[in-house]
């Protein structure tokens, strides 16, 4: 798998086809703005599909040319499928040379193309739906009921045949009205909530359901078992074992048949387990989707009522029935009645019940999705999440439209990221890919010598072309993509077994350059439980003194309370009290109970509530809870709907107090609130506001809306909790801030409290300045405005001395900061006005931007990106739902959920704990450096041997074949399996590695080895020919009798005179039977390259900073003192049968000795380069000072630019949309136009 990944197939699916990037200018005309247009082709050769989502492609019509097949045919024949081969690698090349562009609507083949970065290239064969079978569909009337349906505009008459493609397991369809491919497995999403309970409120009828299914296809979510000859060819047809291939051929040819059995045999092997590891992984994910279609469910007929079926029947428009007890969703539907409590832990990481209520009837004309802006996810339920209660309204039954089905469900669309995953933009992959391609270069070179040098002698054209193909399999290493992967594969078992799961192995690499980690507050950087700490209860125009809770003791009766016992999202199940931690602690506070209802009128779905033994007095038995709206993070606030039994109805309100006060009659609200309100938040405390009205008799509260309930309540006052901060918070971001790592905080509480948290935590370090930006847009203003305000220390926070306490919010701040940090900090009403009317002025702000609450789901994830944009290596830290679109867009996302695998995050810690932060990132630091040290062995190595060999060709020689094998296997494999296994060092130090293969140091690095290893081998191969026993005919005559005191030992007596079949220096002589390369020059080079391969793997075995000592790689050291222990053997020893098989022949002592010291005064240059220039971080960054180099990061760019500005940041001043006139420096202006806010505007109070 990591083979295949790294050879420039990232991110293709592993179980399916496999797109490919286009390369060649054969398709510059796709780029072009002509072609673009429709230009020479049509006007409708080119259209997006899935325009403005993440999956966005460009399509492309095509037409398959008869004579232009013809010709590939017959290409492939005479290529021996080469060309077939060929274009199986590049897809877009195949539909270029078999066909001509032509408008969409007529095309037979569809080229792809994503509009990310990566580009990557796929076709896909047009297909037909026949409705033919079909005999109610009239040929002159619409297909379905509903006219305005794309399955009318679909089918093309008269011969009701509907065009598709199927792209990464999603049906499209040809909308013949719009020209472009569409989605049908899908409800349309233009429908308004009123056509849904209209047109679908019934059901379907058979016949239209029939009509549904055949053109969007079965409810099924099916992923085959792949059988293991499909794996095994594609496997085979990977381009690293095609290149294996060709080697193992090309030495065969050669009678190199020991070492091309042995490839063969790691080849199979390393295959076996790949087809093994994916036949697993197929498997595995066969059986996680298996039971998904063939749920039974029951669906509503229009005019036949209830029937049973599977879930592979269902279609987008079905009323799904949703009976009492436990469900596995087989599809995603929208809740029309009724209240369903799901568990949703496929999705977010946590299995805590949330709550769906039924879409509203809103006659409005907006679409649902639009007109339920505030968080319509309230009322979907989706694939894979189980159902845990449904109750209707009434004694009917929930029901449920069925939305989407299919691959396009939620689920669907995980299993489709597990299949089709996204490829990792990551400088390291790009860059070692033109090294291999510089390599390709450096062997052409080679072949040009080759032939040069072997033709010149006269040698047989079929000999010249075996050894010049032969320096392609030298020069470039077929397993540099193991080696750069070996370094993840054993940093992924690391962190597993540190409780750290990843999904995907490519990011490791990634962490270890992160320069920046957002991280959510609650439940991570805080304590997930909340201890109510008491309630401040608001009395006419003031506060009244805090009412403290003490253990055991309950919350006194009065509507507070009541709010405290109705206004959550808790369920009954199995007996026990389950839903949010902050809810549970709220309740549990009044030592009220929780019971299902057991009437059977009004109150037959409602949730009873009643004084539990220990509860204080109150004057009613209980309430029940008739409706509820829940909580959203793009709301901040949820509402609900009591009866006292026998009494009047109630509204509460909990939820944010900037929000809940927005929905409080004025008078209600004290002028103290803003006051009152920092007070607390200021102190780290979390901070609930609590509204109550009264309904008057005789209204239905059935039919009120949100809006009808949420209007001229009555501010009730503050619920206090006590959120601590977890002990190991502050010690990891001091760990981080100390590697010179930004922390920055992306909460959803209140902007106060986690400024608090902050400074406490150590992200805000003592002697800063807290700088709160609030910007607004205000409905009747035509500007939107800016302003910066200095925010006032808390008395009690001990992070500062007096001196750095200022006046109070508002007040007079200083004119400016001097050389003083500062921190921005923001709400997210104010980041969606910045992002919206301030934009130029954004990337200043998140330079020094600290602090952001109430920051919804979907500006987190836009606040990351924007982090990105600015060249920050961003990871994301959070704890589950509400962080779900950060961690998934950042660099590296980091769940921390008890499940082993959460779906949200590349990465899951299974302990809650911040710790994993830092242990990642020294991870991804070590496996980074990992990936330098085995590209820059690997490298080396071949260049090394590349070398060698060439050094011997100009004699007519060249290593034999247990020479290669041994150093092949016995050295290079070894050392490649084992320089990865050195850890992560404990300590983080405050500088990244380099993140690219072709920075300055790495590449004089490998330059400067190059050159010693020339040196070397130039020296050995030209000194042996000027010693005095030397001779090219008798390789004896250095063992002769007459050099044996020399020797110091017998001349061997297995080797005859002369040598053993070497071809003379005219090559025209017969060639003996056994073909012998020994020569004193073979002997010299080969044992200087050998060893020279074992002295440049511990020059490049990296420790310190980054990873652990050589020394503490224990199985690394133990395998290099026995390499080096037999080649000192083969240098020193004088064993007949041992020399005559390795091809060596005998040499005096003195030399032997000589090629010793010339290989440690190599040893030596090469160690002390590297420790004393290479690795000397003094000494680059003098260089940098002195050549004027400056990081082309745009936040440092950036960060360059607001030193100089002395103005900056402009304390004390309000601005306007267009009268500010700040310049960002070094980057233009930007805005998000992608980010989507779900925050309704904020008029009113501030706090």
């Amino acid at each position: 798998v990591y083979l295949a990944g790294f050879l420039g197939m990232k991110g293709e699916p592993r179980l399916q086809g496999r797109p490919h990037r286009l390369c060649g200018t054969a398709w510059q005309h796709l780029r072009s703005p002509k072609a673009s247009m429709g230009g020479r082709h049509g006007e409708n050769h080119r259209t997006l599909l899935n325009e403005g989502e993440e999956a966005e492609m460009e399509t492309f019509g095509y037409k398959t040319h008869g004579f232009r097949r013809a010709l590939c045919i017959a290409g492939y024949i005479l290529s021996c499928g080469i060309l077939l081969l060929v274009f199986y690698w590049k897809p877009a090349w195949d539909v270029w040379a078999n066909c001509v562009p032509c408008d969409l609507q007529e095309a037979d083949v569809v080229l792809l193309r994503t509009t990310d970065e990566f580009h990557m290239y796929s076709w896909k064969k047009v297909t037909w739906i026949s409705l033919s079978s079909l005999d109610y569909i009239r040929r002159d009337s619409a297909v379905v009921a509903d006219e305005s349906s794309l399955l009318n505009r679909v089918v093309r008459k008269p011969d009701l045949k509907v065009r598709c493609i199927q792209v990464q397991k999603i049906r499209y369809a040809w909308d013949l009205a719009a020209s472009r491919f569409q989605k049908v497995g899908v409800l349309e999403e233009s429908h308004t909530c009123a056509d849904i309970h209209v047109k679908f409120g019934s059901g379907l009828t058979s016949k239209e359901r029939d009509t549904r299914k055949l053109i969007c296809g079965p409810n099924t979510i099916e992923v085959e078992i792949t059988p293991i000859w499909k794996l095994l060819v594609k496997e085979v047809l990977n381009l690293f074992y095609v290149f294996q291939l060709f080697s193992v051929c090309l030495w065969l040819a050669e009678d190199y048949i020991e070492y091309s059995v042995a490839i063969v045999l790691m080849s199979l092997l390393s295959m076996a387990l790949t087809v093994y590891d994916l036949r697993k992984q197929s498997v595995k994910l066969h059986r996680l989707v298996e039971s998904h279609n063939s749920v039974p469910v029951k669906v509503c007929r229009r005019q036949a009522g209830l029937q049973a079926m599977e879930s592979r029947h269902l279609v987008p428009g079905d009323l799904l029935v949703l009976e009492r007890g436990r469900l596995m969703l087989p599809c995603d539907a929208i809740l029309i009645s009724g209240v369903c409590i799901v568990n949703e832990g496929m999705l977010t990481g946590e299995s805590i019940p949330v709550t769906k209520t039924c879409l509203p009837r809103d006659n409005g004309q907006q679409p649902w999705q639009a007109s339920c802006a505030d968080d319509y996810r309230r009322h979907v339920l989706f694939c894979g999440t189980q159902i845990i209660q449904a109750k209707g309204d009434g004694r009917e039954p929930a029901k449920a439209v069925v939305l989407r089905t299919g691959f396009n469900t939620a689920k669907g669309d995980l299993v489709r990221s597990i299949l089709y995953p996204k490829p990792m933009n990551f400088r390291l992959y790009r860059d070692a890919i033109r090294f291999l391609m510089f390599l390709i270069g450096i062997a052409g070179i080679g072949m040009v010598y080759t032939v040069c040098v072997f033709a010149l002698n006269g040698e047989a054209a079929g000999e010249v072309v075996k050894k010049a193909l032969d320096v392609i399999t030298i020069a470039v290493p077929p397993a540099l993509p193991a080696a750069l992967t070996s370094g993840i594969i054993y940093t992924q078992r690391r962190l597993k077994r540190k409780g750290i799961f990843c999904i995907s192995p490519q990011r490791i690499n990634v962490c270890g350059q992160l320069n920046l980690i957002c991280f959510d507050k609650t439940g991570t950087l805080t304590e997930d439980g909340l201890d109510l700490w008491g309630l401040v209860l608001a009395k006419g125009q003031s506060f009244q003194n805090a009412c403290s809770f003490s253990p055991g003791s309950p919350v006194p009766w009065g509507p507070a309370c009541g709010a405290m016992v109705s206004c959550h999202s808790l369920v009954l199940l199995d007996g026990q009290v389950q839903g949010d931690p902050l809810d549970l602690k709220m309740f549990e506070a009044t030592h009220w109970e929780i019971e299902e209802s057991k009437d059977d009128g009004e109150l037959a779905c409602a949730m009873i509530v009643k004084p539990g033994p220990k509860a204080s007095h109150a004057p009613i038995r209980g309430m029940a809870i008739l409706h509820q709206f829940p909580f959203s993070s793009a709301l901040q606030r949820m509402s609900v709907i009591v009866q006292e039994f026998s009494g009047d109805h109630h509204i509460f309100m909990k939820g944010a107090p900037e929000r809940v006060t927005h929905f409080c009659h004025p008078n209600s609200v004290p002028p103290s609130f803003t006051s009152q309100l920092q007070f607390y938040t200021s102190r780290g405390f979390r901070v609930i506001a609590l509204a109550h009205k009264t309904l008057p008799a005789g209204m239905p509260a059935a039919s009120l809306t949100r809006e009808d309930v949420e209007s001229n309540l009555t501010f009730l006052g503050f619920l206090i909790l006590e959120n601590r901060l977890k002990r190991e918070t502050r010690p990891v971001l001091e760990e981080l801030t100390a590697a010179r790592i930004r922390n920055v905080m992306v909460t959803g509480d209140n902007i106060q409290t986690a400024i608090t948290v902050a400074r406490e935590a150590g992200m805000i370090l003592p002697g800063s300045r807290v700088i709160l930006v609030e910007a607004s847009a205000q409905v009747g203003r035509p500007l939107a405005s800016i302003t910066w305000k200095l925010v006032e220390e808390s008395k009690i926070d001990r992070c500062s001395g007096p001196e750095d306490r200022h006046s109070a919010l508002g007040g007079g701040p200083p004119s400016g900061l001097g050389s003083s940090p500062f921190h921005f900090c923001m709400s997210g009403s104010s980041y969606e006005v910045i992002t919206q009317s301030f934009g130029h002025l954004l990337p200043k702000l998140l330079l020094n931007g600290t602090v952001f609450a109430r920051m919804s789901p979907a500006q987190k994830a836009s606040l990351v990106q924007e982090f990105q944009k600015m060249d920050y290596f961003v990871g994301m830290c959070g704890d589950g739902a509400n962080d779900c679109g950060a961690l998934k867009v950042a660099h590296a996302g980091i769940s921390l959920s008890e499940q082993e695998a959460s779906v949200a995050s590349p990465f899951t810690s299974r302990t809650p704990s911040v710790e994993c932060v830092p242990e990642l990132i020294r991870q991804g630091r070590a496996a980074l450096v990992t990936s330098f040290c085995m590209f820059k062995y690997m490298a080396l190595y071949s260049i090394i041997q590349y070398l060698g060999i060439l050094l011997l060709y100009w004699q007519l020689n060249t290593f034999g074949n247990y020479q290669f094998l041994f150093q092949d296997l016995a050295i290079t494999t070894l050392i490649g399996m084992t320089m990865s296994l050195n850890g992560a060092y404990p300590k983080l130090v405050p500088f990244r590695p380099a993140a690219r293969l072709t920075s300055p140091p790495l590449l004089l690095s490998v330059a400067l080895n190059i050159l010693f290893s020339l040196a070397l081998q130039v020296c050995g191969f030209v000194l042996v020919q000027k010693q005095p026993w030397y001779s090219a005919d008798d390789l004896l005559s250095a063992c002769a009798p007459r050099n044996t005191s020399l020797m110091g030992s017998p001349a061997p007596t297995g080797l005859s005179q002369g040598v053993h079949g070497m071809r003379n220096s005219t090559g025209g002589e017969e060639k003996e039977e056994e073909e012998s390369y020994q020569s004193y020059e073979n002997t010299t080079v080969w044992l200087l390259s050998t060893i020279n391969c074992l002295l440049v793997a511990v020059v490049f075995s990296k420790g310190k900073p980054f990873r652990q000592p050589v020394h503490k790689n224990y199985v690394f050291v133990f395998v290099l003192v026995v390499q080096l222990a037999v080649c000192l053997f083969f240098l020193f020893a004088s064993l007949d049968e041992l020399y005559a098989r390795m091809e060596l022949v005998c040499t005096p002592s003195t030399w032997r000795i000589a090629l010793l010291v010339m290989l440690m005064v190599t040893f030596a240059v090469s160690f002390t380069v590297e420790e004393v220039v290479i690795e000397n971080r003094a000494l680059w960054s003098l260089l940098k000072r002195g050549l004027g180099y400056q990081s082309a990061s745009s936040y440092q760019k950036l960060r360059r630019a607001v030193a100089s500005d002395s103005a900056w940041p402009p304390l004390g001043k309000t601005d306007f949309s267009e009268s500010v006139a700040l310049s960002v420096g070094c980057r233009e202006a930007f805005s998000n136009p992608a980010f989507k806010s779900h925050e309704e505007p904020q008029p009113g109070l501030h706090p």
